[in-house]
């Protein structure tokens, strides 16, 4: 903790952070100006007095790390790191909101130093938090065992919104933080008891404070707009290493503003240029120029970022120290900072995949362990269903309350943090982490997955039970749209797999991976082995789409996935008897399938022969690549509660009648 700047210094810092966004807000003619206004007391009290960063290293593994959840506000977070000294120029906050812009209307991770987390949908960024709190505890664990030098040493900080704790992914998270007792995550929660219909006793009147408390969190209250109170707050938050911690700052929004202070008018438009001014002269601030920035604050922040700099470049000796000390743990610590996977990962994993038949949960559970055994950084686990989805990895522990060191995880019935987690973790840049849960449950994880394809993060989702063969649940539990739900997320990757080579290959590709998620869906039902007479050799599985069975003229091609690329070959055996050539070409991953290059594609899918495809799910998106005159084979209603074999009768998924289909299609 730093000692409190002089008070004139504080107030003119308070000021330059609340009018640049103002300025940067009108200029725009877009934005939200006041919670920036309402949060720049309690975030400067913070920055200046409490979090460690080196603007000059803004990836430095034992920096704090600051989460603007309240994302909306993100002019508050351009203006901090502006001032703060990192590689975000003045003009840059001129420029927001604009085309090709580092100030976008929310922050995006990787697209402006020192942004931590893409947030905005609200709620995400208190989940973000609390899984990178949790990778900083499993890293302490790993690594703090040294009596001189501990290379963890940071704390996680979260600025939420009333409607952050709104929003139910927050407290699913909240939730499980308490669980685990995450004593080094902070929250700050603006209270300003305004959203954007109005006061938030509209819909909210709960006493967050205390709902808090029952998470087991340590909760302080505070005036956000006086520093000490703030500071005595943040201390005692920082001495709490057994809980989480809530800092309720009671704000005004648009703090300051004359007639729009404490109005919602101010939560998503700009305050207008005569409220502005009058805003400034009541602060005794200049009305021109517009961003202005004294030099006394300037020079004020030049100095805290030196202090961190100093701070890192110590670290960085000590760290050098440590490596040479502990030879023992130095690999390990490369490994998991970097994120190791074998360059050749694919390759290993699908040479030593399983054989037989057998459900392709079960097969993934086979790789996984492989996997995690080439993969020192490789952490995860379910939604409450690992005996369902049989994501384990065997012979490791758990992580629990106080017992960080573990590599599996449980994130109890709360899909919607598990995501959000996940996020948080690989926003920590240490693990590399998997989630899993049944297919039709993705729906719950869906914003935290768009968002992981958005900031490019290689999360790794195993679905399981991942059509109407789940059966005897029914409707609610077997999924119908949902894998195409996910295909339509751009950058997401969906395999799934028909075996367990395909299923070794789908692992192996979503680890190598590093510019985005990847999603495997596996079944609960066995199927048999795949016998591959054409091709099958592992670049073309690779393409997303390769050629089974078949010949270089065919009459027509079969394109299945999954559970039912068996039965694809079944119907071509039958069909073959009768004297017809059938292709059939499986389809683990579509999306790389379409990224191949035009005369791949055409290989398999030759012009002017017709397409059949083959999935127990939606059918529409297929027709892309069946075309007007081809079949879709798939379920376009909601399923049934029945054995498994009973709904593929019913269905039309057996051998018997694909073929009959596909025998009529032809004619």
């Amino acid at each position: 903790m730093h000692p409190p700047p002089d008070p004139e210094i504080a107030r003119q810092a308070v000021l330059t952070i609340r009018f640049l966004a103002t300025d940067a807000v009108e200029r725009a003619n877009s934005g939200h100006p006041g919670m920036p206004m309402g949060m720049a007391d309690a975030a400067f009290v913070l920055w200046s007095r409490f979090l460690r960063y080196d603007p000059t290293s803004p990836e430095w593994p034992d920096r704090d790390r600051f989460v603007l959840s309240a994302g909306h506000g993100c002019m508050l977070l351009y203006g901090l790191l502006h001032l703060a000294g990192y590689d975000l120029s003045l003009d840059e906050i001129k420029r927001f909101r604009q085309w090709g812009s580092r100030t976008p209307g929310h922050p995006e991770f990787g697209h402006t130093a020192g942004v931590e987390a893409t947030t905005g949908p609200l709620g995400q960024g208190v989940g973000n938090a609390a899984g990178m709190a949790l990778a900083a505890r499993m890293l302490a664990a790993r690594f703090n065992g040294d009596e001189t030098f501990k290379p963890v040493g940071h704390r996680v900080f979260a600025l939420a919104s009333d409607g952050d704790l709104m929003e139910g992914v927050s407290g699913e998270a909240s939730s499980l933080a308490g669980h685990l007792r995450l004593g080094n995550l902070v929250v700050l929660y603006d209270d300003n008891r305004i959203t954007i219909e109005g006061e938030t006793r509209l819909a909210f009147s709960e006493d967050v404070p205390r709902r808090y408390e029952g998470y087991g969190w340590h909760v302080a209250t505070a005036d956000g707009h006086d520093h000490e109170a703030v500071a005595r707050a943040l201390t005692a938050a920082i001495a709490e290493t057994e809980r989480p911690s809530l800092i309720a700052c009671r704000t005004h929004i648009a703090y300051g503003a004359p007639t729009k202070q404490d109005s919602a008018d101010s939560h998503g438009a700009p305050l207008g240029a005569e409220e502005v001014a009058e805003t400034k002269r009541r602060a005794g601030w200049p009305v021109e120029p517009a961003f202005l920035i004294p030099d006394v604050v300037r020079t004020f922040f030049k100095a805290r970022a030196q202090e961190g700099a100093a701070l890192r470049t110590a670290w960085d000796r000590k760290l050098d120290e440590w490596r040479a000390r502990r030879t023992d743990l130095a690999e390990a610590w490369d490994a998991v900072l970097s994120r190791r996977v074998p360059p050749d990962i694919v390759e290993r994993l699908v040479a030593e995949a399983p054989v037989g038949a057998g459900a392709t949960r079960g097969h993934g559970s086979a790789v996984l362990q492989r996997a995690a055994a080439l993969v020192p950084a490789l952490v995860g686990g379910s939604a409450d269903l690992s005996p369902s989805t049989k994501a384990v990895i065997q012979g490791a522990p758990s992580v629990a309350p106080g017992e960080y060191a573990g590599r599996n995880l449980h994130f109890g019935v709360r899909e919607h943090a598990m995501g959000a987690m996940l996020n948080g973790i690989l926003y920590h840049g240490t693990f590399r982490p998997y989630g899993s849960t049944f297919l039709v449950f993705s729906d719950y994880m869906r914003p935290s997955i768009r968002l992981a394809a958005i900031a490019g993060l290689p999360a790794i989702y195993v679905f399981t039970h991942d059509s109407i063969f789940v059966g005897e649940d029914g409707p609610t539990h077997e999924p119908i749209e949902h894998a195409f739900a996910l295909r339509l997320i751009p950058n997401l990757w969906v395999f799934r797999p028909a075996d367990g080579q395909e299923t070794a290959l789908a692992w192996g590709m979503a680890l190598r991976r590093t510019d985005g998620p990847t999603a495997i869906l596996l079944t609960r039902q066995t199927l048999p082995v795949i016998e591959r007479t054409a091709t099958g050799h592992l670049a073309e599985m690779s393409a997303g789409a390769y050629l089974v069975a078949g010949s270089d003229s065919p009459e027509a091609v079969v394109a299945a996935t999954g559970s039912e690329l068996h039965l694809a070959l079944a119907a071509r055996a039958a069909l073959a008897a009768a004297g017809r050539r059938i292709n059939v070409v499986s389809v683990p991953c579509l999306e790389l399938f379409w990224t191949q290059r035009a005369v791949y594609r055409q290989r398999l899918f030759p012009g002017g022969v017709p397409v059949a495809t083959v999935e127990a799910g939606s059918t529409w998106p297929w027709r892309v690549l069946a075309g007007t005159d081809g079949l879709t084979i798939g379920i376009d209603r909601y399923g049934a509660s029945a054995p498994a074999e009973v709904n593929a009768e019913q269905f039309g998924f057996t051998a018997a009648a694909v073929t009959q289909k596909i025998r009529d299609w032809l004619g």
